[in-house]
């Protein structure tokens, strides 16, 4: 740059210059030129003990219709390797753009649960985001309105009590929304996650195709601008 810029005029040339921001902007974050700090900056896990009745309702879960009430053991699953314990899982953001990122951002951080909670045989429970500037843009406004679906009214049969300031007027009640949710898909870890060797596979080795989305279905794609 040949001129010092303002913490304002820098942000504005972000928002507004192509090149600067290819320059300057989040791919240097991504680079490690730190020029505005990361929206994540870490998470932790950690497990708790899993009591008796949750290992039995796990291994209901596991196993139906493998499982006889008068014949459960009593206090050794080993021999179907029922999980001790439960994992969760709490993550950090500085900033949250709520209609483009959270969505991903909840579900990327289920998903390492769940491979986590796999890799150490134990079961995923909570996911907490500790979620700072959470914002919604104002260009995103109407795709948020369309993604939480807009109300169908439709007239009641039933009429306000007569009244000069009421007589004849029929009450609007909600019978739907424009866009219903579909129920939520089952994910699906296939196959050991451990080497021959005993050892857990590394996450940049992991296989993606050991990951599967059941009974997965979606409205159609909103799309809404990038802000920066």
């Amino acid at each position: 740059m040949d001129k010092k810029l303002t913490k304002e005029e820098f942000l504005e040339k972000l928002k507004t210059d192509k090149d600067f921001n290819n320059r300057y902007g989040r791919k240097h974050i991504t680079e490690g030129k730190m020029v505005l700090p990361p929206c994540h900056y870490g998470f932790q896990v950690y497990t708790r003990e899993l009591s008796f009745d949750e290992r039995v309702e796990y291994f209901k879960k596991t196993y139906p219709g493998e499982w006889d009430e008068y014949e459960l053991p009593k206090d050794n699953f080993s021999w179907y390797n029922i999980p001790k314990r439960a994992i969760s899982l709490m993550w950090n953001q500085r900033s949250v753009d709520t209609f483009l990122g959270l969505p991903f951002n909840i579900a990327s951080y289920g998903l390492l649960l769940e491979i986590i909670a796999k890799q150490v045989n134990m079961v995923p429970d909570e996911l907490i985001g500790n979620l700072g500037d959470t914002h919604l843009y104002l260009n995103h406004i109407e795709q948020a309105k369309e993604q939480i679906g807009q109300p169908i009214f439709e007239e009641s049969p039933t009429l306000y009590p007569n009244g000069p300031m009421n007589e004849g007027i029929k009450k609007q009640i909600v019978v739907g929304r424009t866009r219903e949710p579909y129920p939520l898909p089952k994910l699906m870890i296939c196959g050991d996650m451990r080497r021959t060797d005993g050892f857990t596979v590394p996450f940049d080795e992991l296989d993606h195709s050991l990951i599967k989305l059941i009974d997965y279905q979606s409205h159609p794609t909103i799309k809404a601008p990038l802000s920066n």
